[in-house]
């Protein structure tokens, strides 16, 4: 079906995204815009970027950011560059455009703000296969070949914490609008929500006003966790979104003195954070889901899906849990999957096939923490099932029992899972060989930053017994 063209009325009149320069500036105009902000998400999902004037980036709509903005780890070290890139090239200039159907205001700004994300190009017009907007786009561009669109929605918790400026202290509940901060778990309460009416109020009124669509909003298992759920739809769009989402609740949440974290163990004794990821795949050409026949009934590519899940998760274990932090989360005692079994609505498994018709069949990939990339977490799930499919994987039988007393089959830690990816020819050739070596020497070098830092645990239980 033909695209509907939209008249430069709808486009000014729209919250959200523009097609060309011509209707940015008269969208921006109308909105009184001064300041634009040029954002690129990068290797941990961080915006970087920079900040303009409107009449600037009007006059040639092109930033230049130096290629070491994918080198940077989350403590703003680098890696070795020997063996990555050429030194000299490492901090030569990148072009970076923007993609004007991610045009939206800033709602949390004093002065009247812009923003936009923007895809990273060499100089020669290659684009930046580090860019983990571009990997996605590479896995998407994969499914295309073979007929087929993905179609994802993620789910992402977080904690609501009392602000908290000194590391060596725990983090703890807020107080909420009753004066007391929760100190039992309250799964699925509307008056434990209500305890934040305010803030989830400038949640809802700063996504409308980026043309932001949330499904749901929950109260978790965790005290003062949430659970924001997205509608359906294209990968990258959705990506786009909860990278927007993750700052949007931040920046709300700091307006009323308390933080949102959406690391993935924020708490010791409280359940972690995940960012589960509804997949389904769909006919290019008919547009119905290639996971049910004609009958109604699974396809081999259903299965297929799952068995790319279950052979190749372990290898992107280090995007789907991207810091020492994050293997805290999956534990046999708590709600995060331990393994790669799967089963029919079994939230105790790593894969969950929810109860749906026939038409929304999908697989529930519950192994992603909250902490990821989404660009990444997406791209590193769809390529598992995608390869499952080309390769024609069966999957292990479904599980009806509780999958925590089985064994662990995902990394335990961040080098475990660096070390399985590095060892898989397949991820590299799904995600970009030169993705895959800078992503590893990323994280390698974060882990040799927290081997710096002395734990409580160590002044606890060695400062005087060992």
């Amino acid at each position: 079906m033909a695209k509907k063209k939209r008249s430069g009325q709808d486009a000014v009149d729209a919250p959200r995204g523009v097609e060309t320069l011509a209707e940015a500036k008269a969208w921006m105009a109308a909105r009184g815009i001064t300041e634009i902000e040029c954002v690129v998400p990068d290797l941990a999902g961080v915006a970087r970027g920079k900040i303009m004037p409107v009449s600037k980036f009007l006059s040639g709509p092109v930033m230049n950011l130096p290629l070491s903005v994918f080198f940077q780890t989350i403590s703003g070290e680098y890696p070795p560059y020997e063996g990555l890139v050429d030194s000299v090239v490492v901090d030569s200039d990148l072009v970076m455009e923007p993609d004007l159907s991610t045009l939206a205001i800033v709602p949390w700004a004093q002065d009247p703000t812009a923003q936009v994300i923007h895809d990273a190009y060499h100089r020669d017009g290659r684009a930046v296969e580090l860019a983990p907007r571009q990997v996605l786009k590479n896995v998407i561009e994969a499914y295309a070949h073979k007929g087929w669109k993905a179609v994802v929605a993620p789910e992402i918790e977080f904690y609501l914490v009392e602000p908290n400026t000194d590391p060596d202290y725990p983090l703890k509940p807020p107080i909420g609008r009753s004066g007391r901060p929760e100190i039992g778990r309250q799964s699925y309460s509307i008056q434990a929500v209500n305890e934040f009416d305010a803030l989830f109020e400038d949640i809802y009124d700063y996504s409308e006003a980026q043309g932001l669509e949330i499904d749901t909003l929950i109260h978790e298992d965790g005290a003062a966790q949430m659970e924001i759920n997205l509608l359906h739809g294209d990968p990258l769009v959705l990506a786009d979104q909860v990278f927007l989402f993750k700052r949007t609740i931040r920046e709300a949440a700091l307006a009323h003195k308390i933080y949102a974290t959406f690391m993935a163990k924020p708490i010791a004794d409280e359940p972690g954070s995940a960012m589960h990821i509804h997949q389904s795949i769909i006919s290019a050409e008919t547009g119905k889901n290639i996971f049910s026949d004609a009958d109604g009934d699974p396809t081999p590519e259903f299965f297929s899906f799952i068995a790319g899940q279950q052979k190749y998760l372990p290898a992107v274990m280090s995007i789907l849990a991207p810091y020492v932090n994050s293997y805290r989360r999956l534990t046999r005692d708590s709600m995060a999957p331990i393994n790669i079994q799967w089963g029919y609505d079994n939230r105790t498994a790593g894969l969950r096939v929810p109860p749906s018709s026939p038409a929304a069949r999908r697989v529930e990939n519950r192994v992603p923490s909250s902490d990821a990339n989404p660009y990444l977490a997406i791209a590193a799930s769809l390529a598992a099932g995608y390869l499952g499919m080309v390769e024609g994987l069966r999957p292990s039988q479904p599980l009806e029992a509780d999958a925590k007393g089985l064994d662990f089959e995902l990394p335990r830690g961040l080098l475990e899972a660096v070390a399985a990816m590095q060892h898989s020819d397949e991820i590299a050739q799904a995600l970009g060989p030169s993705f895959v070596k800078t992503y590893s020497a990323v994280k390698q070098a974060e882990f040799e930053t927290f081997m710096r830092v002395i734990s409580p645990w160590e002044r606890e239980y060695l400062l005087l017994n060992v």
